[in-house]
């Protein structure tokens, strides 16, 4: 008898159902990381918000309950930017096993001057990249219990353009705030490469994929309150000729939210959105060249190693750093 498989998810509106099924969202209060957790929650599993601010987590919880009544919704407060206070937040999941991470929150800047963690770290390196990096390592447990868990990377287009620099990538001796962005949002998407790597190396039932949003505009995402307050008209009026060829944050979801829950979804992968990689439904995309340089990788997972004192897929090495990468 041939074997069954299951059906891939082609259908964004008609997600499949997940009861039982436990999935945390990094940055779960607002923007992408919102409509990701609004839409796992229609699945009928329990969907974990996470956030810095247990008053936003509030809010959230209670938009998502208005549109979602039977939705199994909680939260834990997580702060990325904090890393020694990651393990007390995975702590505080109170779970058996985890079905899936998505690698949601970041930090953007827009104007010096550089900023630091409490660790030390340039805020948007330390906080999009290391943060998640130490919190798939305190996870890791959870994510194996599962039978086949997924830790999916939410990506940045910003990053195609970008390159890291492994001798400066904290941005110490030039920081332009856009390009540290991008550059953050990079590292992230080695990592969930190069975690994926890692787990087939070592024969784990936990894959990892990448994926990213699109273009998504505030001025194209419909309210959430009192998540998501109504925009003004006036405000959201310049933003509809860019409908074109952007989208709202409600469909720069769906790629995180394709690759949690549709079978055919594999590790290694890059979901992106299908109308050149800026909106519409979520498709398989060829990994970006520079994203196959298996040599900056494992630079940069030796240097998050080094200043995490953790290694993301295994045990843990050394006390928490303060090198200078």
């Amino acid at each position: 008898m041939s074997p069954i498989h299951p059906a891939p998810l082609r259908n964004v509106h008609r997600l499949p159902r997940a009861d039982g099924r436990v999935f945390l969202v990094t940055g779960g209060n607002a923007g992408i990381g919102y409509f990701v957790a609004e839409q796992l929650s229609t699945t009928g599993a329990t969907v974990v918000l996470g956030s810095r601010s247990p008053g936003k987590a509030e809010d959230a919880m209670a938009a998502i309950r208005a549109r979602v009544p039977d939705a199994r919704v909680r939260s834990v407060r997580l702060d990325l930017a904090d890393l020694s206070s990651i393990r007390a937040s995975v702590d505080a999941l109170e779970v058996s096993r985890l079905d899936a991470v998505v690698h949601n929150a970041g930090v953007a800047l827009d104007h010096p001057p550089r900023r630091e963690t409490a660790d030390g770290h340039e805020l948007m390196f330390g906080t999009n990249h290391l943060g998640h990096y130490v919190l798939t390592h305190w996870l890791m447990p959870l994510l194996s219990a599962a039978p086949s868990a997924r830790v999916v990377t939410m990506g940045s287009f910003a990053a195609k353009s970008e390159r890291l620099d492994p001798d400066d990538l904290q941005s110490r001796q030039d920081y332009r705030p856009k390009r540290a962005y991008g550059r953050s949002k990079l590292a992230q998407m080695y990592f969930g490469f190069e975690l994926d790597r890692r787990l087939r190396a070592a024969d784990s039932t936990v894959a990892s994929v990448v994926v990213h949003p699109g273009g998504a505009l505030d001025a194209l995402t419909p309210s959430r309150p009192p998540a998501i307050p109504a925009r003004p008209l006036h405000t959201r009026l310049p933003g509809l000729p860019a409908a074109v060829l952007l989208q709202g944050k409600h469909s720069g979801a769906w790629p995180a939210v394709r690759a949690v829950l549709d079978p055919a979804v594999l590790g290694g992968q890059l979901w992106t959105p299908r109308v050149l990689g800026l909106r519409g439904r979520p498709r398989l995309e060829t990994v970006w060249q520079h994203l196959t340089d298996v040599s900056v990788a494992a630079r940069l997972w030796d240097a998050s190693r080094d200043l995490t004192g953790v290694d993301a897929s295994g045990s843990r090495d050394a006390p928490p750093g303060r090198t200078a990468a």
